[in-house]
């Protein structure tokens, strides 16, 4: 059960921060694939299964989505399978993307696309109509052409700092048909900007997140072969996802339902937290992102078990809302645990909902 509930940005001083100030950031180990090496165990083993059932979270500050019904019309629930082994496909993924990639500088507000009723390709299927009061920026940023309805990515500002976190851990461990995750949800490998955000800071002209970080407990147990549900479910404020850096995924969503990444500031990784402190990301963050630059990063894990992954063409480039269904995501040749398989999963992209929209299959509770 449950020790200490974690709902969405709302704006309180949490617990003292505990990290490392310092000026230089760096990293434990060697690149591997484009992404920070982690302090991670991965193993296979033949012993007989955990008798852990898949939907079973032990999570020390999980917030549960709520289910939801809607029209599957536009929605990864209308397929039948999730994971297949490509034979002799190695790392010869190719991704191929419908039209040009996303103008950063002119990114759409996604608060117009989240709706209760239901997916849509580009929307959120939200479970509760936020919080008219709630926490969040209280400023518009220059990055934001609210009249325009869009904000520019290379005109945002990052919340100063550079602190490190040594004692950051994340493991995990595949048994049977069990994918068994902990972490204390620090980031490894990765510095974060200073909590509370200082009143000399710039990003304090729009945002006074008054909250630190501090660790807390993850533990998770995920199918290894996830299945799409019957209808989407909704998006719920709090944890829906875990990145292998340890940290938290959050809905892109602040308390008011706004579209969290154009209007809040966080800090250079695109992180920051909320009231019981613990820190988290509303997209897959730009630290990871850049280092992957693969057609086939697998990046995290949404709370249903289907990967998340950051894709790229031969150019570089992410996909776009158009090359993806109403919940973010799509089926495709990915490399997950050490092989190429085909695979439903939600994809990064610049746009909102920058990587999910709904959950595919069912999320554990």
């Amino acid at each position: 059960m449950p020790e200490r509930r974690v709902r969405g940005d709302r704006r309180r001083s949490g617990w003292p921060t505990t990290g490392t100030t310092t000026g230089r950031r760096t990293r434990t180990g060697p690149l591997k694939k484009g992404l920070p090496t982690m302090k991670t165990t991965m193993k296979t083993t033949m012993k007989k299964p955990l008798v852990i059932a898949s939907a079973l979270c032990t999570l020390a500050v999980l917030s549960t989505a709520c289910g939801g019904s809607g029209s599957t019309s536009d929605s990864a629930a209308s397929k039948s399978s999730t994971t297949s082994t490509v034979p002799g496909a190695g790392t010869s993924i190719v991704n191929v993307w419908v039209g040009p990639p996303a103008d950063t500088t002119k990114l759409p507000i996604g608060t117009s696309k989240v709706t209760l009723t239901g997916p849509a390709v580009g929307g959120l299927y939200a479970c509760d109509g936020g919080m008219p009061n709630g926490g969040g920026a209280h400023a518009a940023g220059p990055w934001l052409d609210e009249v325009a309805g869009t904000w520019d990515l290379s005109k945002k500002i990052s919340v100063e700092g550079d602190v490190a976190w040594p004692m950051a851990s994340y493991s995990e461990v595949i048994d049977g048909d069990t994918r068994l995750i902990t972490s204390n949800g620090l980031p490894i490998d990765e510095h974060t900007g200073t909590f509370p955000i200082a009143s000399n800071d710039p990003a304090y002209a729009y945002d006074r997140n008054p909250n630190r970080i501090a660790s807390n407990d993850v533990k998770v147990s995920l199918s290894i072969t996830p299945s799409i549900a019957s209808a989407p479910k909704c998006l719920g404020k709090g944890q829906i996802g875990i990145m292998k850096n340890g940290v938290s995924m959050f809905a892109p969503l602040d308390e008011r339902n706004r579209d969290a990444v154009a209007y809040e500031t966080q800090d250079s990784c695109d992180g920051h937290p909320q009231q019981s402190s613990v820190y988290h990301y509303h997209d897959v963050p730009s630290c990871l992102r850049n280092a992957a630059m693969g057609p086939s990063t697998v990046v995290g894990f949404a709370y249903d078990g289907f990967p998340i992954v950051v894709e790229r063409n031969a150019a570089g480039d992410l996909p776009t809302n158009a090359d993806l269904d109403a919940c973010h995501g799509r089926s495709s040749p990915i490399e997950l645990d050490g092989k190429t398989i085909e695979s439903y999963h939600y994809s990064a992209t610049y746009e909102f909902p920058y990587f999910i929209g709904c959950f595919t299959g069912t999320p554990i509770s």
